[in-house]
Formats: C-alpha cells, sequence, structure tokens
C-alpha cells in the first residue's frame, strides 16, 4: 500500500546493535520532524515490522542472531515497497553491492554524516510517496502507475522496491533514450556523486522482474560504452 510523505512526519526504525550510533540517528531523525524508534537485533526488527510496519528502515548488515542482509530478505517478500537504506562499512563494496542484491533501495557507508543519512532518508521517502497526477505508463506487456505506485506485467502486479518502480517509470517515460549510470543516479536517485555499480545492480534486479530472458534483455537494453535504453517495442 502507497504511504503518504508529509515534507518529515514519518515514522522510521533504525536497526543497529550500536547504541551510540542508534541515539545519534534517532536525535537527527526527530530534528528533522520523523518520529524514529530503534532496536537492536535482526529477529526484533522482524518482529517490530511485522506487528507495525514503519514509513523507512535504517538497517545495519552487521547485527546479532539475524544479519540485515537476511532482514531486508525477508522484508522485500512480506513488504516489498517498504523503504530500506543500508549502513555498511566504509570500503567494503562487496557489503554495498550485497545489500542492493537482497532489495535495499540505498546505502550509506560508515562513519557517516548523519545529516547525510537524513537527506538520503528524506529523497527516499519522497520517491515513495503517491504521485498525484495519474498516468499510466505501458511499454509491451509493462505498466506503470505512478499515482498508486503500482507496476504489473501481464496484467499480474510487481513486486518493485521504490527505486526499481522509479527507475522502471522514469525510463518508460523516456522510451528509446539512452542514459548513462551517471545520468541515472541523478535523475532516479538524486545522486551528483557516489558508486554507479549501485544503477548497475538495480537495471539487473529489474530485468529479472520484467524481462522474458533477463541474460537477453528486450526491454531495457545495454548501450556498450553509455548507459542503458527502454526499447518498448
Amino acid at each position: 500500500m502507497a504511504r503518504t510523505y508529509d515534507s518529515g512526519m514519518s515514522r522510521v526504525l533504525v536497526v543497529d546493535d550500536d547504541d551510540t550510533i542508534a541515539t545519534v540517528v534517532s536525535g537527527y531523525l526527530e530534528r528533522a520532524g520523523h518520529t524514529a524508534e530503534h532496536v537492536g537485533d535482526g529477529n526484533t526488527a522482524l518482529k517490530a515490522i511485522e506487528a507495525d510496519p514503519p514509513e523507512l528502515i535504517v538497517l545495519d548488515i552487521m547485527l546479532p542472531e539475524v544479519d540485515g542482509l537476511e532482514v531486508c530478505r525477508r522484508v522485500r517478500v512480506s513488504h516489498p515497497g517498504l523503504p530500506i537504506i543500508m549502513l555498511t562499512a566504509l570500503g567494503e563494496a562487496e557489503d554495498r553491492i550485497a545489500g542492493l542484491e537482497v532489495g535495499a533501495d540505498d546505502y550509506v557507508t560508515k562513519p557517516f554524516s548523519p545529516r547525510e543519512l537524513v537527506l538520503r532518508i528524506d529523497s527516499v521517502l519522497r520517491r515513495s510517496a503517491p504521485v498525484k497526477p495519474s498516468r499510466v505508463l505501458s511499454a509491451g506487456s509493462i505498466t506503470v502507475d505512478r499515482a498508486a505506485r503500482r507496476a504489473t506485467r501481464n496484467g499480474v502486479e510487481l513486486s518493485l522496491t521504490v527505486r526499481e518502480l522509479e527507475l522502471l517509470a522514469f525510463l518508460m517515460e523516456h522510451p528509446d533514450v539512452a542514459f548513462t549510470r551517471e545520468q541515472l543516479m541523478r535523475e532516479v536517485w538524486g545522486w551528483t556523486f557516489g558508486d554507479q555499480s549501485t544503477v548497475t545492480v538495480h537495471v539487473r534486479r529489474l530485468r529479472e522482474k520484467v524481462e522474458d530472458d533477463p541474460t537477453n534483455p528486450s526491454l531495457i537494453k545495454t548501450v556498450w560504452g553509455v548507459g542503458y535504453r527502454l526499447e518498448p517495442s
């Protein structure tokens, strides 16, 4: 179900076993107008999410009992559209890629600026909010209703994350136009810098959901030396 974003009044679940980090993050979130809740392990997080899903999850990878990757994987099954921002160790590219592979919408590396994290949270929440002008996009068997935050393939609803839906909608709004990964990061993620493998991973995950043969895509094409292009026909 689509969630409402009202310039900040959103409930964020912070999942981190480091009480100091969680306290700092929660303080910044509350000063920005959000409500912050904190749990320190993966099992407690999963129970809290099932009992009362938040508007967004800030999720550390290294957690006791159930790690952040497994928490993200399980949440994606039960709540595919719930925004998740991963906290990963600085320089651990494998952790960042792994987080994106299991469905994280964004990531922030430790040590991080709490202010940057809040900006990332606001960006993801804005993109997960309903879009008022109801315009249904279509490309072959794929449709996207941006107002309803809903995508279908052959009439069957797709389980897309916030970023996956935004990426698909953006490409469908600009058919037959080749975009670099840098351009897609700017237009879809709102980043002017960052690890461009984020785009690569999201394109790969999106192809697995919209293509008949993800290894030989007919909808989202790779333009060698440039980036990606959506070919609706």
